[in-house]
């Protein structure tokens, strides 16, 4: 399961400088915002980046805790949240990104998704399909998300709410995708197997046999 929110585990990683500087950063944040704009990207150098859990690793977390401390709400937040976004390194973007469920602005922060969907960064699209964009991201972008992420070979299982999202439209999708692989004598992704089997008058003979289906 996908940890959406890495605050709780954070202090118990962090020596007491590292959770000192973070304090203070929360603090100066608090009073003034802008300070986000310097603290943001001392994070990594400050408090490590070892892997904090499977999903979260610890610069990732504290920059968490620093986007929850801006003291703003909707658009201004925002525009503040993006331009760290569109300013910074991948790390800071996947922190971005990973924090979106953590941070009130409801979907108006989804072209910050949208944008690490276009890309061929697999770690950003990884991050961008987390809980934000199983909440707000319309079914057709999602379907294209998803099998973005076939082609790019990320494991479906890590893209959260795959199962509650996941419809027909989908399936018939990657059962084309599949069949294209087959007629190209291509290894069809077995993690796409359990989402075209809900319907199986998509499964073709030789869909079935690539997919490891009995006939």
């Amino acid at each position: 399961m996908i940890s959406t929110d890495p605050r709780p585990d954070l202090p118990t990683a962090l020596d007491t400088d590292a959770r000192s500087w973070l304090d203070e950063a929360v603090d100066a944040i608090t009073a003034d915002h802008a300070a986000i704009r310097r603290l943001f990207p001392a994070a990594r150098r400050r408090c490590g980046r070892s892997p904090l859990d499977t999903h979260w690793s610890v610069d990732e977390a504290a920059r968490a805790v620093l986007l929850t401390a801006l003291p703003l709400r909707g658009p201004e937040l925002v525009a503040e949240v993006a331009g760290l976004y569109r300013h910074g390194d991948p790390a800071e973007q996947r922190a971005v990104l990973r924090s979106l469920p953590l941070l009130d602005v409801d979907d108006l922060a989804l072209p910050l998704v949208r944008e690490a969907l276009r890309g061929n960064d697999t770690t950003l699209i990884e991050a961008a399909l987390g809980p934000f964009a199983t909440r707000h991201l319309p079914d057709a972008e999602f379907r294209q998300a998803v099998l973005k992420c076939v082609f790019c070979e990320i494991p479906l299982e890590r893209v959260h709410g795959l199962a509650t999202r996941a419809d027909r439209e989908l399936a018939r999708m990657l059962a084309d995708f599949a069949q294209e692989r087959v007629a190209a004598g291509r290894e069809v992704p077995g993690d796409i197997a359990p989402l075209v089997r809900v319907f199986p008058d998509l499964l073709t003979l030789q869909l079935r046999h690539a997919l490891k289906e009995e006939a």
